[in-house]
């Protein structure tokens, strides 16, 4: 059932994403305290090796069933137990796997909420019917703690307008970072010291680095920073690492979907959250593209501006946005180059809408005016709603703006095409604000999105409603040109 919206000409979809309680992870919980991991040690120890069994095959019996990698987790927790306590992994089964049960604990992805949606062509369109096409959406999943990850949902929009979700997954798996990741010393030189280092401390220690050089090679180059007559301090040693952790590559384990897969905090300043990632199907000018993703990390104190990048969603690298204009939430990229060069659209000042321009993708030096609020309905602040969508019209520009009672609503602009300075039309009237029916909710009044879909000549439009429910709009583009180059719009 589709119900037409006839103030803004919008169609509201009959879908509805919610946050399921039965997806989990296993993640670790080794104690801090090295007598209480002592304690747990010795009383697993004094099992006979028929208890131990027993126990096991116990705990293999319910848990298994919900991981796609339980006894991998069992293993990865042991060993993380040992290297707390600097004692030996000497261990056999059933005794260590047991023992990695014990530093083992599931954590709820969804339990809280699962809103704030994006969405972008499927890197396989094979299996979509005539006229159709498949896609992938990313969403933000809140659990225990106020902990944000992403998670993946795939489907395909019909020929006739119509949507359909795939079978939503039942287990999650959890990218794992890429061992002995590789870096080049030259990014480091230019990014350290927005991470707390001073750069010329932090020279001494790339030195002795070739112009590539793995994660275990830093960290021996660290040990022996460490260990001179005169090492750097502490906090410059730190920020060197900091900036080593928070870029990295994730790998899916081969077979299963994209839907299966989680991006879940990995680094220290992902350690509160992964949010609200927009993605962007990227095409260069040779006609080759990639999976652009801009999100943001949140260490519980302070935001840093994030990119993912990925051909096939399963091997995703993930980097640092830096320079001085990479700064805020809400950084989207345009979905190809603009005369040679980068653009994205940003609100570096938290109230207003901005453009940057660069030549390359992860270091953002300028920005310049693009938009301010004009309308009662955004006064407090605007903000971009995804990547813009290329029309023979202009770049059309989902907004997102907040009014009184810090009520959220979803605008739109067209932006020219070769010069997106320009703003060509913008709504004076919302396209989207929450309806009574889904206004209540986690964060109540809020109607937000990261990412529309054009397809056939019609923009579908994913949003979260209340930060706890996704559900999907579609609207006629045509129309929607229309309206925002009628200047009365």
């Amino acid at each position: 059932m589709e119900r037409p919206d006839a103030a803004t000409s919008l169609v509201r979809l009959d879908i509805e994403i919610t946050g399921s309680d039965h997806r989990v992870l296993a993640l670790p919980a080794v104690p801090d305290q090295p007598d209480a991991l002592r304690s747990v040690f010795r009383r697993v120890e004094a099992l006979s090796g028929a208890d131990a069994t027993r126990e096991l095959d116990e705990v293999r019996r319910v848990f298994d069933p919900r991981h796609a990698d339980f006894g991998e987790r069992l293993e990865e927790f042991y060993l993380a137990a040992c290297r707390r306590l600097a004692a030996p992994a000497t261990h056999a089964d059933p005794h260590r796997a047991l023992l990695g049960a014990y530093f083992t604990m599931e954590y709820t992805l969804e339990a809280a909420a699962l809103f704030n949606p994006s969405i972008v062509p499927h890197p396989d369109p094979s299996g979509a019917p005539p006229g159709a096409r498949r896609f992938v959406m990313s969403l933000r999943a809140v659990g225990e703690g106020h902990l944000s990850s992403t998670v993946f949902r795939e489907g395909t929009i019909g020929a006739d307008g119509g949507v359909m979700l795939d079978d939503a997954p039942l287990r999650a798996v959890r990218a794992r970072i890429v061992p002995d990741r590789r870096y080049l010393r030259e990014f480091f030189r230019r990014t350290v010291g927005a991470h707390g280092a001073d750069p010329a401390e932090a020279d001494r220690v790339l030195a002795g680095l070739g112009e590539w050089f793995t994660y275990r090679e830093l960290v021996a180059a660290l040990e022996a920073a460490r260990r001179a007559p005169d090492p750097p301090s502490e906090r410059a040693l730190a920020g060197v690492l900091a900036l080593a952790d928070a870029n990295y590559t994730l790998s899916r384990p081969a077979g299963g979907r994209i839907s299966d897969l989680v991006m879940f905090p990995q680094s220290p300043y992902e350690a509160r959250g992964v949010e609200d990632l927009r993605l962007v199907r990227f095409t260069e000018p040779d006609g080759t593209g990639t999976y652009y993703g801009t999100y943001t990390a949140f260490d519980g104190r302070r935001i840093l501006p994030m990119l993912m990048q990925t051909d096939d969603f399963r091997t995703v690298k993930v980097s640092t946005l830096n320079g001085d204009c990479a700064v805020n939430k809400g950084l989207a990229l345009f979905p190809r180059r603009i005369r040679g060069e980068y653009v994205m659209c940003s609100r570096i000042d938290g109230q207003n809408l901005f453009l940057m321009r660069s030549d390359r993708v992860t270091f953002w030096e300028t920005a310049e005016p693009l938009a301010q609020p004009a309308h009662p309905w955004e006064y407090r602040l605007i903000g971009n709603c995804g990547s813009p969508i290329e029309t023979p019209e202009g770049w059309l520009l989902l907004t997102h703006g907040v009014g009184p009672l810090r009520q959220y609503s979803i605008g739109a602009m067209l932006l020219d095409l070769e010069d997106p300075r320009k703003i060509r039309g913008r709504l004076r009237e919302p396209l989207l604000v929450p309806p009574e029916s889904l206004r209540d909710g986690y964060v109540p009044n809020v109607v937000y999105t990261c990412g529309a879909l054009l397809h056939a000549g019609r923009l579908f439009i994913p949003y979260a409603a209340a930060d706890e429910v996704t559900v999907m709009a579609r609207v006629d583009l045509s129309e929607l040109l229309a309206r925002l180059l009628s200047g009365q719009s």
